[in-house]
């Protein structure tokens, strides 16, 4: 299976609805200049698959996932990630090989 799509929404630094598509053919890459996210989206897909140290996510408190604001916007409520994953060549577990698309997630509320 490979990694098709992700989505975030409230997920450190992206506040806004975030897709992702890395369903090409070859390698996919994220570029930008330091400042711009490109760990957090490793973060995400750490996360989205279940890590729960939160030191490996790069925080103190796993609500540190959580949009905290900035200057323009408000802290958000809450955190989502979505993992896309393309089985249209059924290697996944039994279960799931008759899906084409697996998908796998993760949400957090600030308040618990």
């Amino acid at each position: 299976m490979k990694l098709a799509r992700i989505e975030l929404r409230g997920f450190k630094s992206f506040c806004d609805n975030t897709k992702i598509s890395l369903g090409g053919k070859g390698i996919s890459v994220i570029l930008g200049p330091n400042g711009c996210g490109k760990s957090n989206v490793v973060d995400a897909i750490r996360w989205a698959m279940g890590e729960q140290r939160v030191k490996h996510l790069r925080g103190h408190d796993m609500s540190d996932v959580i949009f905290a604001g900035s200057g323009d916007r408000p802290a958000m409520g809450m955190a989502s990630v979505l993992l896309y994953f393309d089985n249209t060549v059924g290697k996944s577990n039994f279960k799931y090989s008759d899906f084409s698309e697996i998908c796998v997630g993760r949400r957090i509320y600030r308040d618990g």
